[in-house]
């Protein structure tokens, strides 16, 4: 059952994985809920009633959550989780980040293409994430991770989305380099960027996830 009163997730920083035992900064969780019907919910704003049940976002951790019932001995009742949750919340976060990107481009805080990019680490105020199309080649996500480095700017630079959901997200074709503008959305796509890089499976045109890890 939905519990009906709130776990005040809010009040700490940091949560217990249900199936490492680990304590880890939400930002590197996912919180899940109990809807009445005992179903498993993602709550990826962190605002739905009831106990939260948190859970690395990382596929192995998922996988034995899922094998091993440990949503079910988090919430101490018969509970109904998907099988292919992981999968299911990795499509939620993509629907999330591509959203953002739209608000980010209607509020005129994008930058695309690589010139937009380059031209925007010099402005006063330069970009907090930049965006590379998974898959895409490598020496413009190269030149511009040099001209961060260069710049002595620690703005993250992630390959987290395909070439055609950055499109789908900014309104523009072939879209493979995107800077966005500090700001509440600039945050949310950071944090939801760093849950689905643990969740991801491979981008059917990627040989992987080619995120720098010294930028993030």
């Amino acid at each position: 059952m939905l519990a009906a009163t709130s776990d005040n997730d809010g009040a700490s920083h940091e949560r217990r994985c249900i199936a490492t035992g680990a304590s880890l900064p939400v930002e590197k969780l996912v919180r899940f809920v109990v809807s009445p019907d005992g179903d498993i919910v993602p709550d990826l704003d962190g605002k739905l009633p009831g106990r939260g049940i948190w859970l690395s976002a990382d596929r192995a951790a998922f996988a034995k959550a899922v094998a091993k019932g440990d949503f079910a001995k988090a919430a101490k009742a018969k509970v109904n989780v998907a099988p292919d949750l992981a999968d299911h919340v990795a499509q939620l976060l993509v629907a999330r980040l591509q959203a953002d990107l739209g608000m980010a481009r209607r509020a005129g805080f994008a930058d695309t293409g690589f010139d937009s990019v380059m031209r925007a680490l010099d402005k006063k105020t330069p970009p907090a994430v930049v965006f590379h199309a998974a898959g895409s080649g490598d020496d413009g996500r190269r030149k511009v991770r040099s001209a961060l480095k260069s710049r002595e700017l620690d703005t993250p630079s992630l390959d987290i989305l395909t070439r055609d959901e950055l499109s789908l997200a900014l309104g523009r074709e072939n879209v493979v380099h995107a800077a966005i503008r500090p700001g509440a959305l600039a945050d949310r796509l950071i944090l939801n960027s760093m849950r689905l890089a643990g969740l991801r499976a491979k981008p059917s045109d990627t040989k992987g996830l080619a995120q720098d890890e010294s930028t993030l």
